[in-house]
């Protein structure tokens, strides 16, 4: 982080590697007062904002949780998965890959002398990198608005859960004792709560169920070329308007070079890179934090690389505020490194939400051995012995997307979480966070020292130097607090954890004492039998059928005397009730 700053007051240290010890440029106390400049607030609420942000978009199924249940005509989702999972390796890589970069612009602008060149050739470079990463935060932007204005559920003034139902248009409540659904009269409308009064002719109700209908649901692209399907991507109404906007957003800062425009592409770049970059565990986490924060000490206090880079390129590779008083600045590198840590830790969360919701289950284990008789070997005996075990099964995971509409229709006012009957509100959005909360406090603290230090030496600092520890030793800590080291020791998200059927032995009091061995989700191929053969070609053969059936749906001809030369369609979903 450094700061530019046009007070007379504050002394001026004009080389990087200069000690920045020897003397202090403001006095603590008036750092401190500083402190409370906007330009400076906003740095700080700009990264937390958007490290919470993207922690919620990193959101995906724990390996504690069960895959989530289809609904009726609903297909299998393939889940999601990040690009890059960070491994041990990434703790050296990382840096040299930097530090090449870092010492590469450098010598760059000490080559061209004038970095408007380079400024110009970054701005076109980035504005189109960033296409994508604005479309990934305008979608989701998009989708939660349309979850906030077409919800599933929303809640009374006495606390009551009206449930919205697509397939028979109506709203209903579910009896907690007995279960039975009441569809509630004069509530024909898609909208909650008050809004759902405003609406009263059938053709508007009508249109907005249809509205709805087209929102949320699904559409098709499908792109075939001499009767072979190249393409068939599933899309929301949303996503054909993500690319355009952060298009045009794009272009517009191409075209202006806009500072507003560039910290709004700085964020998106930092929001999809928690959809695709995350260290496997705590532990390789935490060492990647380290090995990024000598590499930032070195660059800024004992080399000119990283200052007169971060001062001379003008492109959204950092977050600058600027006021009357003086200017801030922030790269996006203090917000990705840590924030990395900050998404495992929110999906550690989830993850021992999901584990405190997973249930023990009695099995009957039935065991046959033949032993040899005593008076004649040649005969055997059988003898069969029943044990009692328990299964443990997993709670089916909801998933977040479009539940905050639901969370902000079932909060009352006054309150923070969802009234009780919002289950599925409260299951994808109101768990327990403490790790995550612990790490937005360190990650706060560390930047009000970075910020305050800055303001005491007037000299640029290496902000993981301050986050790094604040982070970190928050997550640590509260592990121990907690008495959870362990936990945090064996979590990973390799897929080692994500297992079916796990078999365990529990004590007299129900806690688990011995595990069992599970059938892992992605393991390679094993040894068959002559059954697992025949399941082999059951599932090859209702693969074809429905690979079929796929092709009839889809108008395409399997005749071998025709061919589709080329078929471009857009299919929009069709709506389940009667219009």
């Amino acid at each position: 982080m450094s700061s530019e700053n046009s007070s007379p007051d504050i002394a001026d240290i004009s080389s990087p590697t200069e000690s920045v010890y020897v003397k202090m440029a403001a006095p603590p106390v008036f750092a401190f007062a500083r402190l409370l400049e906007p330009q400076y607030l906003l740095v700080v609420f700009s990264a937390m904002g958007i490290i919470w942000l993207g922690a919620h978009g990193s959101l995906r199924r724990p390996p504690s949780a069960a895959p989530a249940k289809l609904k009726k005509g609903e297909k299998k989702r393939e889940e999601e998965k990040f690009i890059e999972g960070l491994v041990a390796s990434d703790v050296i890589r990382f840096p040299l890959m930097l530090a090449a970069v870092l010492v590469g612009l450098y010598y760059l602008i000490q080559w061209l002398q004038d970095p408007a060149i380079l400024n110009k050739i970054l701005r076109g470079y980035m504005s189109i990198m960033s296409i994508a990463g604005l479309g990934t935060l305008v979608g989701d932007g998009l989708d939660n608005l349309v979850s906030l204005i077409f919800p599933t559920m929303w809640a009374d003034g006495i606390g009551r859960v009206h449930h919205i139902d697509p397939e028979r248009r109506c709203q209903y409540m579910v009896n907690k004792e007995t279960g039975e659904e009441t569809i509630i009269p004069g509530k024909e409308t898609p909208l909650p709560s008050r809004l759902s009064n405003l609406v009263q002719s059938a053709p508007k109700r009508r249109l907005l169920w249809a509205l709805r209908h087209l929102l949320t649901e699904e559409w098709t692209v499908r792109l075939v070329i001499y009767g072979k399907r190249l393409l068939k991507v599933e899309l929301h109404a949303t996503d054909f308007f993500r690319f355009a906007i952060s298009g045009a957003v794009a272009v517009a800062y191409h075209l202006t070079g806009s500072a507003a425009l560039s910290n709004l592409l700085s964020m998106a770049m930092c929001y999809a890179s928690f959809m695709m970059f995350s260290p496997t565990s705590f532990t390789i986490g935490t060492m990647v934090l380290a090995s990024l924060f000598v590499y930032d000490v070195v660059m800024v206090f004992y080399t000119p690389y990283m200052i007169t880079v971060a001062k001379n390129i003008d492109a959204p590779i950092k977050l600058v505020f600027k006021s009357a008083k003086g200017a801030s600045m922030l790269g996006l590198g203090d917000i990705v490194v840590p924030g990395m840590l900050m998404a495992l830790a929110l999906r550690f969360d989830l993850y021992q939400h999901y584990q405190r919701k997973t249930t023990l289950e009695p099995v009957q284990l039935t065991i046959t051995t033949e032993n040899p008789s005593e008076s004649s070997p040649e005969t055997t005996t059988t003898t069969t012995t029943t044990t009692t075990q328990h299964r443990r099964v997993k709670a089916p995971y909801i998933d977040t997307r479009g539940q905050w509409g639901n969370r902000f229709w079932t909060t009352l006012l006054g309150r923070l979480s969802p009234v009780r009957g919002a289950t599925d509100a409260i299951a994808a959005t109101a768990f327990p966070k403490p790790y995550f909360y612990a790490s937005l406090a360190g990650y706060a603290a560390g930047m009000f020292v970075t910020l305050t230090v800055m303001l005491v030496f007037n000299h640029g600092q290496p902000a993981l130097l301050y986050l790094v520890p604040g982070v970190t030793g928050a997550l640590w800590l509260t592990g121990l607090v907690k008495g959870e080291l362990k936990d945090m020791w064996v979590y990973t998200e390799d897929g080692s954890l994500d297992t079916e059927d796990v078999v365990v032995e529990v004590d007299a009091e129900g806690r688990v004492v011995k595990e069992g061995k599970g059938e892992t989700k992605g393991e390679g191929e094993k040894e068959k039998g002559g059954d697992a053969v025949e399941d082999d070609k059951e599932r090859a053969k209702k693969r074809a059928e429905e690979k079929a059936k796929d092709r009839k749906e889809e108008g395409l001809v399997d005749s071998p005397g025709f061919h589709e030369l080329f078929l471009f369609s857009v299919t929009a979903p069709r709506s389940a009730g009667v219009i």
